[in-house]
């Protein structure tokens, strides 16, 4: 069962959740893998190929592991437990390294580049097998009628405050000269994601139910097949949104294609990561409260649709000027997949099976995660227009299928979302 806006703990476990958000979000705005991170990588070499990876690595991180820590994550009735004491290794003690790459940057970019690629791994794999837990914990703690205005605000908030961060960022990447700026820039990244453990860490969990505790692995991956066979709707979900992944790989090479077509200077992509803050922002403080009200589907449409404009739009711009526009609607995109895209799944089925539905869903992206930024690599090679005009296309056609294919699980006859 979920807890409702009328439990002792609800009001505790808002605010602290919140807190855990705003840090952690303005904490992750500051290395950001759409701007910071390329731009980063770009100083150091020459080479297309460690920015693919690092699409590849944080995609294929965060969503691969899922599917296989879901079956550990539905054995235990606190999730708590895994969720802070799996998580502060697993996830955020590696985003330190970031700082050490930056340093060793001045006498070595190779092994920079190495120890970059290396932490981010570790934190996005980490991430990855905590998050069935942290999922099905948020999902004990807030009703489903509650959670998209919750994570709207966390976001909205944050983005707020990373707003500041990215002015910051910029005045910093104008002032001091490389490495300098990204060592102070990771240092503080770092520091404000451990606060948010520490916020995370005070959540009082209700006591809630598991599904099999002794379920064999052989019959964990037969429920699985069954889930896919049996729940049409859920399986259209993820057909949909596996096309839609994979029409947003050129999203990584964006900032590159600003700096390789235009020269555009540090500081100008210091505003871009500024104005997909302000993208994300609007989409949070809107798209959570729509998600509450008409469900999560049609915020997921509202995303598709502004990363299909954006890639229309790079894909024919000649000004620089127009990747602010670019980077808006990015934003937008990412605000509607990183509220909806989660908690939709979550209302194809029960509240205890929200870890398995969540690592199945999840794990399907993580592969093409692994698979879709290579593939754009080769793609960005021969040149962006070829690139950009793929995604573009396979955005149009995920976006399709989401509108006129895919019933709003909440409202779907065959839905088992828990009403909160």
């Amino acid at each position: 069962m979920a807890a409702d806006a009328k439990d002792d703990n609800y009001s505790w476990n808002f605010a602290v959740n919140l807190l855990d958000g705003v840090s952690f979000w303005f904490g992750m705005n500051l290395m950001s893998t759409a701007t910071i991170l390329p731009l980063f990588i770009s100083k150091l070499t020459t080479s297309l190929v460690p920015i693919g990876l690092i699409s590849m690595i944080h995609a294929g991180g965060w969503f691969f592991p899922q599917l296989f820590s879901a079956r550990i994550t539905e054995r235990y009735e606190k999730k708590k437990r895994i969720v802070v004491g799996w998580g502060l290794f697993l996830e955020r003690i590696p985003i330190w390294l970031l700082v050490i790459s930056a340093m060793i940057a001045r006498t070595s970019s190779q092994v920079a580049v190495g120890l970059m690629l290396f932490a981010l791994i570790w934190t996005s794999m980490g991430a990855g097998i905590v998050a069935p837990a942290w999922m099905a914990l948020i999902a004990k703690i807030f009703p489903s009628t509650k959670r998209g205005s919750f994570f709207g605000l966390t976001r909205f908030i944050g983005s707020i405050f990373g707003i500041l961060g990215s002015a910051f960022s910029v005045w910093l990447l104008d002032t001091y000269i490389f490495p300098t700026s990204f060592i102070i820039l990771f240092s503080i990244a770092a520091a404000f994601t451990t606060l948010s453990w520490v916020f995370l860490a005070l959540t009082r969990e209700p006591k809630g139910d598991v599904v099999d505790n002794h379920q064999s692995l052989g019959a964990y991956w037969k429920d699985l097949f069954n889930i896919i066979k049996v729940d049409h709707n859920y399986r259209r979900f993820i057909i949909s949104s596996f096309i839609i992944t994979v029409g947003s790989m050129g999203t990584g090479f964006v900032t590159v294609s600003a700096i390789q077509r235009f020269n555009v200077t540090d500081a100008t992509v210091g505003l871009y990561s500024l104005t997909l803050l302000i993208g994300q922002t609007i989409g949070y403080l809107f798209l959570g409260k729509l998600a509450d009200r008409y469900g999560h589907k049609r915020s997921l449409e509202i995303g598709v649709l502004a990363i299909f404009s954006a890639f229309v739009i790079v894909f024919f711009m000649r000004t620089p000027s127009l990747y602010f526009v670019v980077f808006a609607l990015l934003g937008i995109n990412m605000s509607s997949w990183t509220v909806s895209g989660m908690l939709v799944v979550w209302e194809f089925c029960d509240i205890t099976r929200v870890p398995t539905y969540s690592g199945l869903s999840n794990t399907v992206r993580g592969m093409v995660g692994l698979s879709a930024p290579l593939i754009a690599t080769l793609f960005a090679s021969v040149g962006f227009g070829l690139l950009f005009g793929i995604s573009t296309l396979l955005s149009l056609v995920g976006l399709i299928l989401l509108k006129v294919w895919v019933s709003e699980p909440r409202f779907y006859p065959g839905s088992e979302v828990e009403s909160g």
